[in-house]
Protein backbone atom coordinates (compact mmCIF):
# COMPACT_ATOMS: atom_id res chain seq x y z
CA UNK A 1 0.00 0.00 0.00
CA UNK A 2 0.85 3.91 -0.17
CA UNK A 3 0.69 6.14 2.21
CA UNK A 4 -2.06 7.89 0.03
CA UNK A 5 -4.18 5.11 0.47
CA UNK A 6 -4.09 5.05 4.30
CA UNK A 7 -6.94 7.04 6.52
CA UNK A 8 -8.42 6.85 9.78
CA UNK A 9 -9.98 4.21 10.72
CA UNK A 10 -9.25 2.25 8.03
CA UNK A 11 -8.57 -1.67 8.45
CA UNK A 12 -5.68 -3.07 6.57
CA UNK A 13 -3.56 -6.26 7.00
CA UNK A 14 -0.17 -6.03 8.10
CA UNK A 15 2.96 -8.07 6.73
CA UNK A 16 2.68 -10.87 9.10
CA UNK A 17 -1.23 -11.18 8.46
CA UNK A 18 -2.65 -9.17 11.53
CA UNK A 19 -5.38 -6.84 11.21
CA UNK A 20 -4.40 -3.43 12.03
CA UNK A 21 -6.88 0.10 12.37
CA UNK A 22 -4.91 3.07 11.04
CA UNK A 23 -5.35 5.80 14.01
CA UNK A 24 -3.41 9.09 12.73
CA UNK A 25 -2.18 9.82 9.10
CA UNK A 26 1.36 12.10 9.19
CA UNK A 27 3.06 13.43 6.94
CA UNK A 28 5.44 10.56 5.79
CA UNK A 29 3.76 7.75 8.75
CA UNK A 30 1.24 6.45 9.57
CA UNK A 31 -0.23 4.78 13.19
CA UNK A 32 -2.07 1.98 13.74
CA UNK A 33 -3.59 -0.05 16.43
CA UNK A 34 -3.60 -4.21 16.28
CA UNK A 35 -7.12 -5.94 15.97
CA UNK A 36 -7.13 -8.96 18.01
CA UNK A 37 -9.99 -11.62 17.47
CA UNK A 38 -12.12 -11.99 20.74
CA UNK A 39 -11.05 -8.99 22.26
CA UNK A 40 -14.04 -6.67 23.48
CA UNK A 41 -14.30 -3.58 20.86
CA UNK A 42 -13.95 -1.39 24.05
CA UNK A 43 -10.25 -2.41 23.61
CA UNK A 44 -10.43 -0.02 20.59
CA UNK A 45 -11.83 2.87 21.73
CA UNK A 46 -9.75 6.28 21.64
CA UNK A 47 -7.97 8.58 21.28
CA UNK A 48 -6.35 7.75 23.58
CA UNK A 49 -6.52 3.94 22.93
CA UNK A 50 -5.96 1.52 25.81
CA UNK A 51 -3.25 -0.64 23.11
CA UNK A 52 0.00 0.38 22.27
CA UNK A 53 -0.29 2.29 18.83
CA UNK A 54 2.69 1.40 16.70
CA UNK A 55 4.24 3.23 14.04
CA UNK A 56 4.62 2.51 10.57
CA UNK A 57 6.83 4.37 8.07
CA UNK A 58 6.92 3.68 3.93
CA UNK A 59 8.90 0.33 3.91
CA UNK A 60 6.40 -1.13 6.69
CA UNK A 61 3.29 -0.17 5.49
CA UNK A 62 4.79 -0.89 1.28
CA UNK A 63 3.88 -4.51 2.63
CA UNK A 64 0.50 -4.09 3.61
CA UNK A 65 -2.57 -4.76 1.99
CA UNK A 66 -6.23 -4.33 2.28
CA UNK A 67 -7.39 -8.04 1.55
CA UNK A 68 -5.47 -11.06 1.20
CA UNK A 69 -6.41 -11.12 -2.57
CA UNK A 70 -4.74 -8.13 -2.82
CA UNK A 71 -1.47 -9.06 -0.80
CA UNK A 72 -1.85 -12.05 -3.28
CA UNK A 73 -1.74 -10.43 -6.58
CA UNK A 74 0.92 -7.92 -4.85
CA UNK A 75 3.30 -11.15 -3.93
CA UNK A 76 3.00 -12.39 -7.67
CA UNK A 77 3.27 -9.60 -9.52
CA UNK A 78 6.64 -8.93 -7.46
CA UNK A 79 7.71 -12.27 -7.85
CA UNK A 80 7.08 -11.42 -11.45
CA UNK A 81 8.48 -8.09 -12.09
CA UNK A 82 11.24 -7.49 -8.82
CA UNK A 83 14.03 -9.15 -10.12
CA UNK A 84 15.07 -10.25 -6.62
CA UNK A 85 16.14 -13.83 -6.96
CA UNK A 86 14.41 -15.05 -3.54
CA UNK A 87 15.54 -17.08 -0.63
CA UNK A 88 15.80 -21.23 -0.90
CA UNK A 89 14.32 -23.10 1.82
CA UNK A 90 18.31 -23.89 3.16
CA UNK A 91 18.84 -20.11 3.47
CA UNK A 92 15.75 -18.94 5.06
CA UNK A 93 16.05 -21.87 8.10
CA UNK A 94 19.82 -20.42 8.51
CA UNK A 95 18.98 -16.93 8.42
CA UNK A 96 15.92 -17.87 10.82
CA UNK A 97 18.13 -20.29 13.41
CA UNK A 98 20.99 -17.54 13.45
CA UNK A 99 18.27 -14.53 13.76
CA UNK A 100 16.18 -15.91 16.63
CA UNK A 101 18.95 -17.72 18.25
CA UNK A 102 17.81 -19.62 22.30
CA UNK A 103 21.60 -19.27 23.21
CA UNK A 104 22.38 -15.55 22.53
CA UNK A 105 23.81 -14.48 25.68
CA UNK A 106 23.45 -10.57 24.47
CA UNK A 107 20.90 -9.28 22.17
CA UNK A 108 21.37 -7.44 19.58
CA UNK A 109 20.19 -3.61 20.52
CA UNK A 110 19.68 -2.12 16.92
CA UNK A 111 17.07 -4.18 15.44
CA UNK A 112 15.34 -1.74 13.17
CA UNK A 113 18.71 -1.82 11.37
CA UNK A 114 18.09 -5.36 10.11
CA UNK A 115 15.32 -5.04 8.67
CA UNK A 116 16.50 -3.08 5.63
CA UNK A 117 18.63 -4.64 2.79
CA UNK A 118 21.88 -2.42 2.20
CA UNK A 119 23.74 -2.10 -1.50
CA UNK A 120 27.47 -2.78 -1.21
CA UNK A 121 29.95 -0.11 -3.01
CA UNK A 122 30.41 -2.58 -5.82
CA UNK A 123 26.49 -2.90 -6.51
CA UNK A 124 25.89 -5.94 -4.68
CA UNK A 125 22.14 -5.74 -2.70
CA UNK A 126 23.09 -7.51 0.85
CA UNK A 127 20.05 -8.63 3.25
CA UNK A 128 21.36 -8.66 6.88
CA UNK A 129 19.23 -11.20 8.80
CA UNK A 130 21.28 -10.66 12.51
CA UNK A 131 23.67 -10.04 14.35
CA UNK A 132 26.87 -11.28 16.86
CA UNK A 133 28.95 -9.30 19.34
CA UNK A 134 32.54 -9.13 19.02
CA UNK A 135 35.24 -8.27 20.47
CA UNK A 136 35.60 -4.92 18.20
CA UNK A 137 31.65 -4.27 18.63
CA UNK A 138 28.82 -5.98 16.83
CA UNK A 139 28.96 -7.75 13.48
CA UNK A 140 25.95 -7.55 11.08
CA UNK A 141 25.40 -11.23 9.77
CA UNK A 142 24.58 -11.13 6.02
CA UNK A 143 22.77 -13.37 2.56
CA UNK A 144 23.89 -11.89 -0.70
CA UNK A 145 21.15 -13.76 -2.65
CA UNK A 146 22.49 -12.68 -6.15
CA UNK A 147 25.88 -14.54 -5.33
CA UNK A 148 23.84 -16.97 -2.78
CA UNK A 149 27.08 -16.43 0.08
CA UNK A 150 27.28 -15.24 3.12
CA UNK A 151 29.30 -12.52 5.41
CA UNK A 152 29.70 -10.20 8.32
CA UNK A 153 30.34 -6.86 8.45
CA UNK A 154 31.36 -4.50 10.96
CA UNK A 155 27.88 -2.41 11.76
CA UNK A 156 29.35 0.67 11.51
CA UNK A 157 30.11 -0.05 8.02
CA UNK A 158 27.32 -1.80 7.26
CA UNK A 159 25.23 1.16 8.95
CA UNK A 160 27.31 3.77 6.64
CA UNK A 161 25.91 2.25 3.08
CA UNK A 162 23.11 3.20 1.17
CA UNK A 163 19.77 1.74 1.64
CA UNK A 164 18.76 -0.47 -1.60
CA UNK A 165 15.66 0.66 -3.74
CA UNK A 166 13.58 -1.32 -5.91
CA UNK A 167 16.01 -0.08 -8.89
CA UNK A 168 18.86 -0.93 -7.26
CA UNK A 169 18.02 -4.71 -7.26
CA UNK A 170 16.66 -4.75 -10.78
CA UNK A 171 19.75 -3.43 -11.97
CA UNK A 172 21.40 -5.89 -9.99
CA UNK A 173 19.54 -8.97 -11.15
CA UNK A 174 20.58 -7.95 -14.64
CA UNK A 175 24.44 -8.11 -14.03
CA UNK A 176 25.62 -11.24 -14.00
CA UNK A 177 27.28 -12.78 -10.98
Amino acid sequence: MKHADFYIGLEFFGSAGFVWRCTDVGSRTITAIQLEDGRDASWYNGPPYAVAEIVFDEYDFASCSRNFEEDIEHAIYESDHSGHPGFPHEVVKKTLDEGFPNDATERYPNKPLLRLDRLRQDGELLHPYAARKSNDGWLIRLYMPFTEEFAEMPEIDFLQLAIATDDDVKRRSCRKS
